[in-house]
């Protein structure tokens, strides 16, 4: 199945989640990654209660607070590189397919001196998901969660999205979880850096495109449209 590989983009979180579910919906091989315009905390979509202090940081304008297609628990952007595949029809399971979806991204934190290892705490569905780590998540040597992913099915139609921490927010991640963050080893890669790094090993696990494609008009008048299912207000 040829994928198609999409430009990386760095826009506010209701967008970046509206794209998300379009693309879901259209049901179109893809692979892009993103980064955050802003600080941007996103939830689960059936994650409740919204505690009143998440709901404080946006009013102060810290950053924004955004409802994900997916399921689990809170999870803080900003310092992360995130990435979206839409996989049509895989003809497996749940667990089988973050198996198989991982196994590119295993092998590019390989080759950067940082292996990474399944997670095996219970699903977290509130509070800081960095915190636990699941069989869907990737974690380093000494168990510290560098890359959370989570799913959506529709007809068939498999979305599948996660959070790569490579800087996390010090200050934001007290503020909102009153933790520190995990202490993952810095990578010493910008965003843009990291995503041509895993383009070029996941072009060797998915039949890619070589070069990558804007986000077509179309894409982006449907995310359009969804923006409202996105956003969280107070």
């Amino acid at each position: 199945m040829a994928f198609t590989l999409l430009q990386t983009t760095c826009l506010g979180g209701i967008w970046q989640m509206a794209i998300d579910a379009a693309l879901l919906e259209l049901g179109q091989p893809v692979l892009r990654f993103y980064s955050w315009s802003r600080p941007t905390l996103s939830l689960g979509f059936h994650q409740q209660p919204i505690a009143s202090s998440w709901l404080d940081w946006q009013t102060r304008n810290q950053g924004e607070l955004v409802r994900r297609p997916t399921g689990g628990g809170a999870v803080l952007h900003g310092g992360d590189l995130c990435y979206a595949l839409v996989w049509p029809q895989p003809g497996c399971g749940r667990l089988q397919a973050y198996v198989q979806i991982c196994a590119w991204l295993q092998e590019a934190f390989a080759a950067l001196g940082e292996p990474l290892l399944f997670g095996n705490d219970p699903c977290c569905m509130g509070g800081d998901c960095f915190a636990r780590s699941t069989p869907a998540d990737l974690v380093d040597a000494h168990g510290c969660k560098r890359i959370g992913s989570a799913q959506r099915w529709l007809r068939g139609c498999l979305l599948q999205h996660g959070s790569i921490q490579i800087s996390p927010d010090l200050e934001h991640w007290q503020v909102l979880f009153g933790t520190p963050p995990p202490p993952v080893k810095p990578l010493g890669l910008n965003p843009e850096t990291l995503a041509g790094h895993l383009r070029q090993t996941a072009s060797s696990w998915l039949d890619l495109r070589a070069a990558p494609q804007p986000l077509p008009a179309s894409l982006l008048s449907l995310a359009g449209e969804r923006l409202e299912r996105h956003r969280i207000s107070g």
